[in-house]
C-alpha cells in the first residue's frame, strides 16, 4: 500500500465500511481513497482485488459510496430511502459480475473474475448495502454518536445498542474528551 495516505478504517461489514472511506464527514472531512490506486488498495484489502482503476471508475465508487452512506442513513434514521441513492446502489449492483462462493469453513465470500474491473467490486459492495439496508442481515443500521463523524455502521452487537463506527476511534476520542471534561471540573488531589 502507498505511505503518505490516512490509513483505511476496516470493519467487518463491507457497505459500511466502504463509506468509511470518507471520514469526519461533519468535521474535518478525510478522504481515505483519494486516488484511482488508493481505491484499488481498499478493494484489495477487502478480498476484491483489481488490476486497474481509472479517474472515472473512482467517481462511481465515490458515488456509490455516498449513496449507500445516504440510504444507510435514512434507514437508520427510519426516514424514506433518497431515491436517487436506491437508483445508484440497484446499477451497480446489477452491472457488477461476480460470484458466491462457499469457503471450506460455509461462510460466504465473493469472488471476481482473473478479468474483473472496479464496477464488478462495485457489484459487490452495491449487493452487501442491499442486504443490510433491507434487514436481510442480523443487525440493525446505526449511526456514529461522534458530533463529526455521524458514520453509518452495521451493529451486530447482542445487545445492538453501540454507539460508535469504530471504539479505537471515535468511542476513544469521546470517551477522552470526557475524562479531560471531568478532569477539570474536580480539582487533582495528588498533591
Amino acid at each position: 500500500m502507498q505511505a503518505g495516505f490516512p490509513d483505511f478504517r476496516l470493519g467487518s461489514v463491507l457497505a459500511t465500511s466502504f463509506t468509511g472511506t470518507l471520514s469526519e464527514r461533519h468535521g474535518k472531512s478525510v478522504e481515505r481513497v483519494p486516488t484511482p490506486h488508493r481505491l484499488i488498495d481498499w478493494l484489495s484489502v477487502n478480498g476484491l482485488a483489481v488490476d486497474s482503476c481509472t479517474t472515472a471508475q473512482l467517481d462511481l465508487a465515490r458515488e456509490l459510496r455516498e449513496s449507500v452512506h445516504a440510504a444507510a442513513t435514512a434507514a437508520a434514521t427510519g426516514d424514506a430511502l433518497p431515491a436517487s441513492a436506491v437508483d445508484v446502489i440497484n446499477d451497480r449492483s446489477a452491472r457488477g459480475r461476480a460470484a458466491a462462493v462457499l469457503t471450506p469453513e460455509g461462510s460466504r465470500r465473493w469472488q471476481l473474475g482473473p478479468d474483473s474491473r472496479v464496477e464488478d467490486a462495485l457489484g459487490v459492495i452495491a449487493a452487501d448495502a442491499i442486504s443490510i439496508i433491507s434487514g436481510e442481515r442480523d443487525g440493525r443500521l446505526a449511526l456514529c454518536a461522534s458530533p463529526t463523524c455521524r458514520a453509518a455502521f452495521f451493529d451486530t452487537s447482542q445487545s445492538r445498542t453501540r454507539k460508535w463506527c469504530d471504539m479505537n476511534t471515535c468511542g476513544n476520542r469521546q470517551k477522552k474528551a470526557r475524562f479531560h471534561a471531568n478532569q477539570r471540573k474536580s480539582p487533582s488531589s495528588a498533591e
